[in-house]
């Protein structure tokens, strides 16, 4: 994919408290959740979310995103439903822009529902996963 044509992803993280290195993660169509941020009944919520996956960091920003466990999920947010903890996180987290999120040999992951439910923030790649 050309680099013109890569749609811009934006991540937007929730930590449980200032103290804490716990980090929710969602990723999010930039434009879209511009939008949202402005007027969130303008844009519906499926739109702005590049996919439903909430991903978890013990290790702050740094560390390799995975899938929180549904305990986790409760304790946090108080359920398990992916589009209410993705409402809360939409509301509550801190948005950072990026290039795209791409795959160890360096091409735009447009689809994180395939392949690996890890992410690393690192730029390592999956090497050493």
């Amino acid at each position: 994919m050309a680099k013109g044509s890569q749609k811009a992803l934006t991540k937007v993280t929730f930590k449980p408290s200032t103290q804490s290195t716990d980090e929710f993660t969602i990723i999010v169509n930039a434009e879209e959740f511009k939008q949202y941020q402005n007027e969130p009944s303008s844009v519906r919520v499926l739109d702005v979310v590049d996919s439903t996956d909430v991903f978890f960091s013990n290790q702050g920003s740094q560390g390799i995103l995975g899938k929180p466990s549904k305990q986790q999920l409760e304790n946090v947010f108080g359920t398990t439903n992916e589009m209410e903890i993705i409402q809360q996180i939409l509301e509550k987290g801190k948005s950072q822009a990026g290039d795209g999120i791409r795959n160890g040999s360096g091409v735009a992951a447009t689809n994180m529902t395939f392949g690996s439910a890890v992410v690393d923030t690192k730029g390592k790649g999956l090497r050493g996963v």
